[in-house]
This record gives structure tokens, sequence and C-alpha cells, in this order.
């Protein structure tokens, strides 16, 4: 599909359908992820891929029963290792650009998987600390997204923007 069509047909999918897809689908889109730019090339991004049905259950209660995430094929859990980028950057690494590396793969697979034909959302409303009890996310590593994926059986309108000029300051701030 022509990168700007992916860009303008991506769409926050919370509805799924009752089909499976292939593990090495789900492998190619955490690989497109991985290709996204990291602070020194430390590529602080860890993937946990969720495949079972009572794990996808228990993510649904730790992310405040938003239910959607349990109808999707496949959860993608995108960890920021912030020891990994703290090793060269210190805190600025370990608060920082940990995060940024994990949401600049975050953003690469959203769009992966548009060009694939499915459909996906970024949760990042959930409770980190049963999050990482539940997954046994080690300690300096950090869940900041969750990204159910599926067939989308319904694919939401496109929503209002705010005008890029509106949010483009040219200099400097402008009041």
């Amino acid at each position: 599909m022509d990168f700007m069509k992916v860009v303008e047909s991506r769409r926050s999918v919370r509805s799924f359908e009752n089909k499976e897809i292939p593990e090495d689908e789900i492998e190619e889109i955490i690989e497109i992820g991985h290709m996204a730019p990291s602070a020194g090339n430390r590529q602080a991004r860890d993937f946990i891929i969720i495949k079972d049905e009572e794990e996808k259950d228990r993510l649904v209660e730790n992310a405040y029963g938003q239910s959607f995430i349990a109808e999707a094929s496949w959860i993608v859990v995108v960890c920021a290792n912030k020891e990994r980028s703290a090793e060269r950057y210190g805190d600025r690494g370990r608060e920082l650009y940990s995060v940024q590396d994990a949401t600049a793969a975050v953003e690469n697979m959203l769009l992966a998987v548009v060009d694939k034909g499915y459909g996906a959302v970024w949760i990042g409303a959930f409770d980190e600390e049963k999050v990482v009890d539940q997954l046994d996310i080690p300690e300096g590593v950090r869940p900041v997204a969750m990204i159910p994926i599926g067939y989308p059986s319904n694919v939401p309108e496109e929503p209002d923007k705010m005008n890029a000029d509106e949010l483009t300051h040219r200099g400097r701030w402008e009041r």
C-alpha cells in the first residue's frame, strides 16, 4: 500500500473478528517495530506477544476492563528497557530515551498492521504494576503500551483533527 494511504487509513480499532492471524505475521510486525530509530542505537525496547486466552483475559482486567482487548488475535506489550538506555545515557536514557525508543516502535507497528490489512489500537490505560506482575517483567523494564491486533470488525470513521498549522510554531513558541 502507498505510504500516505497507510498513514491516512490508520484508525484505533476496538472491535475484532474471531479470525486468527498467523504468528509469522506478528513476528514481521514486531520486526518492523524494531526497525524504528532508537537513541544511540541502544534499542531500548522489548516485546511480549500474547496469544493465550487466559492471559488476554487477565490483561483485560489489568487494563481497567477494556474487554475488546481479549477479542484480538494477538496482544503485543511493548516495553521500555530503561536500563539498556541508561547504560549510555544515565537518567535521561532511563526516563526518556527508553520510552521514546518503545513508542517509536509502537507507531511503526501500528502502520505495519494497517499495511497488512489488520486492525489495532495503542493502549496506554492499564495498571502498570499489575501488568509487570502478570508478565514477569523484570526491574528496569517498563510496559508502555499494549497493542491488540486482529482482523477489524468495525473501522471507525476518521476523527476530527486540528489543523497542523495550529500546532506548528516557527522559531519559538507563538502565543
